[in-house]
């Protein structure tokens, strides 16, 4: 009878395992901008599959994107928990996170990133954040005096910035408001370039052109980073000192970036969807900050602008561009 027993339990225990080894997750990826737009996304993908996670096997990935319009924004998350799947990932973008959260309560849901989820109201703490809802914190309001300081050390005849931002993202006004507070110390007028659509851009730039700033700033959401090629063309044709939060910027031509890695935010966000998919509840998951910071310098964007970068940024920098 033991011997029948135990070869029951092997059998039960095979079963299990060739049962979990065949199974197909279904995965939602809601995005506020472009896939191009995106940085770190190949970064979560790579994650995934180093995680046993493979596309096109055993995970089947339903990509939504809003192309910078907000107004698709629920209707894209609505349709993806139509789809049944087993989590949703929502990338950098509060009203992205918020749609995907009115669009269930019951699927798990990762934040890649997110501003400010205690303040826009999305959890309830980044320690226990209850509900189905849990990733990552850029924690961008705490360093936009930090973005400006670096601009102005960079930059020290700066005395007026332009502000490129999304006022329809609810972590972006808290970020300028402390953007506020570190110009009243610094000595800097702001001028603020609102932006909650692709058709603002072009008159936002107009104003900028017509007031004639030393230098120029973009706080970093879905719908600026899907303009950052536009962003540091009209930096660049009108010779600003440009500062960002991301290295995508800079690349495009920026001169610097200093923020949170990209790359290791969405690295950091797979290993969430593993460990909820291993049947780990999301609230009991604390919203994690960032560990890696990137100060980058382009020096070609430097010189362009007939410029040179003091030496005590340069020290700093992780990456220099050339």
């Amino acid at each position: 009878m033991q011997a029948v027993l135990a070869a029951v339990a092997i059998l039960v225990a095979c079963c299990d395992a060739f049962a979990q080894q065949g199974r197909v997750y279904r995965l939602g990826y809601l995005g506020p901008g472009s896939p191009s737009a995106q940085p770190g996304l190949v970064a979560f993908q790579r994650e995934l599959r180093e995680r046993g996670y493979i596309e096109g096997k055993n995970l089947i990935v339903e990509y939504r994107w809003a192309e910078g319009r907000d107004d698709r924004l629920q209707a894209l998350a609505n349709e993806l928990v139509r789809m049944k799947p087993d989590i949703v990932v929502v990338e950098a973008h509060t009203p992205a996170i918020q749609a995907a959260k009115r669009a269930t309560t019951s699927i798990p849901i990762v934040m890649s990133v997110s501003g400010d989820p205690v303040g826009s109201g999305l959890v309830r703490s980044l320690a226990r954040p209850g509900g189905n809802l849990t990733g990552l914190t850029v924690l961008s309001p705490e360093l936009a005096g930090k973005r400006l300081e670096l601009l102005r050390e960079a930059v020290p005849a700066a005395s007026r910035v332009a502000v490129v931002w999304n006022p329809s993202n609810p972590p972006k006004v808290e970020e300028w408001r402390q953007t506020e507070e570190a110009a009243r110390k610094l000595g800097i007028k702001l001028q603020s370039l609102e932006v909650r659509s692709s058709a603002d851009f072009d008159s936002a730039f107009r104003v900028a052109e017509r007031d004639r700033p030393d230098a120029l700033i973009a706080f970093s959401d879905g719908l600026v980073n899907d303009h950052r090629a536009l962003i540091v063309k009209f930096a660049a044709r009108n010779r600003l000192p440009d500062l960002y939060t991301y290295r995508e910027f800079i690349v495009a031509g920026g001169l610097i970036s200093y923020g949170p890695s990209q790359v290791d935010l969405r690295r950091r966000a797979a290993i969430y969807v593993d460990k909820i998919l291993k049947g780990a509840k999301p609230g009991d998951l604390p919203i994690e900050q960032p560990e890696k910071f990137e100060l980058i310098v382009n020096l070609k964007t430097a010189k362009a602008l007939g410029m040179s970068v003091p030496k005590s940024v340069l020290m700093r920098a992780d990456e220099v561009m050339r």
